[in-house]
Parts: structure tokens; sequence; C-alpha cells
């Protein structure tokens, strides 16, 4: 597990997310800083990372990738988020038929969907029983490799502020240190 330290949180912060990943049953909990140091910041998460995987597993795909999109969307939602069920909007419908008859149908699927909640309703907390998960769009990554349906009314990138923040980051000439990062 990466345990993000930011430049406001303590050590003992830190410290008790990693021993709560732990006792959890974490393999491993590293502390990383990547967000200001960049990779060097995650070298010992990338570190971990290899050793998990290294490990013997009885990891298999929840779906075979021959199945139909629907097959693959609908175990998605009934298996990992509890959903009952699944709803295609006409325009998911359309790209379900689109992608098909592209042969793009046998690609895995990254479902995007809201991080507030397991399902698709930021309002519904805890593990949501007895709902459909509206299906609104499928879009295509095909150079990537996938195919991301598009769980209710998410958004895929993120409203941007009116002014934008680049205005506030300078140079200071006599240092060289950059200014408005952080």
């Amino acid at each position: 597990m990466a345990v993000n330290s930011f430049k406001d949180d303590t050590p003992a912060e830190v410290e008790l997310v990693r021993k709560a990943a732990l006792e959890a049953g974490a393999e491993d909990a590293v502390v990383c800083t990547h967000w200001a140091e960049g990779g060097k910041g995650a070298i010992k998460l990338a570190e971990a990372v290899i050793k998990a995987a290294e490990k013997p597993s009885n990891f298999k795909f929840l779906y075979p990738l021959e199945w139909s999109i629907k097959q693959k969307i609908e175990i998605l939602c009934k298996e990992i988020y509890g959903a009952d069920g699944v709803e295609y909007s006409p325009e998911a419908e359309a790209k379900v038929e689109l992608y098909t008859r592209l042969g793009f149908n046998k690609l895995p699927l990254c479902m995007a969907k809201t991080h507030l909640s397991l399902s698709h309703d930021p309002e519904l907390k805890g593990v949501p029983k007895g709902y459909k998960i509206p299906i609104r769009d499928i879009r295509a990554s095909v150079g990537a490799g996938f195919l991301y349906p598009l769980l209710g009314t998410m958004r895929t990138m993120p409203g941007l502020p009116t002014r934008a923040v680049f205005y506030d980051v300078d140079l200071d000439l006599k240092t060289g240190r950059v200014l408005g990062l952080f």
C-alpha cells in the first residue's frame, strides 16, 4: 500500500496509517513522497511492488477477454460493486454495437466511476444494495488497450479554476528556486 505523506502530515499520522494498513492485512505499507520528489519519492514503493509481485499468487481474472462487452460490464457491476444489474443509455448501447463491429469487444475494461462510493452514486455510502448501475457511455482507449464505461454522471476530467494556477508560479532569478508550487 502507498501511504502518501504530504508536507503537513505529521510523522505520527503517517505511522498510524501505515500500522493500520499492515494490521488490516496489507503486504506492506510504504511511505511515499512522490508528490514532492517525483520518482525518487516512490522508489521504496516500487521496490515493495516488485517484491510482492514475485510472490506466488492464485490471481485469476474475473472474466475472459472473449466475453462480450456487456457480459464484462455486468460481472464487474455485480461482483465488484454489488449492484443488482445494469442499465444502458442509448449512447452506451450504440457504443457496444460500434466497438463490437470494430473488433474492440475483446479489450479489457476500466470502469470510470465516482471515487466517493463503491457504486456510481457519491451519495450511496458503505456497501450499497438494491441498485442498478447506469452506463452513460463507453469510450475507447484503443492505443492503451482498453474500453472504459462511464458509470453515472461522473466526469472524466476535473474542472479547472477560472484563473489558471500557472499565473502564481514564478522563478526566483537569484536563487533559481521555483515559487508558487506548494
